[in-house]
């Protein structure tokens, strides 16, 4: 008996019918449109996951060599994960993603003024 791998998905959160691969031809388990994923891997069991909620995108991490991650948080249980951005995701989302630490930083910026 094989099993048989699909090559699209339907987004968890808008509803798109997504390529499970990126122009490159690298694997991508999240929606090039909002960048929302499905929790399926249990990263601290090593396999499937029961939890099955919606992984929100909350931050992109840049690792040494410049390459960008894409870092979800489940809704269900709180686990986060790191996935590579692809170079079809919506570039607006992870743009805004990557500034918001500097357009609202946890602490005053009154200080700096004087400079």
């Amino acid at each position: 008996m094989s099993t048989r791998r699909t090559d699209t998905f339907t987004c968890v959160r808008c509803g798109l019918t997504a390529s499970a691969s990126a122009p490159d031809g690298a694997r991508r388990n999240h929606c090039p449109t909002c960048l929302h994923s499905l929790h399926v891997l249990d990263r601290a069991g090593g396999g499937p996951s029961r939890c099955r909620s919606r992984m929100a995108p909350i931050a992109i991490a840049v690792l040494r060599d410049g390459d960008w991650m894409l870092i979800h948080r489940c809704a269900g249980c709180g686990e986060l994960t790191s996935n590579p951005v692809r170079q079809d995701d919506n570039r607006l989302i992870l743009m805004r993603m990557a500034v918001r630490p500097l357009a609202e930083p946890p602490f005053p910026l009154e200080p700096f003024g004087g400079l």
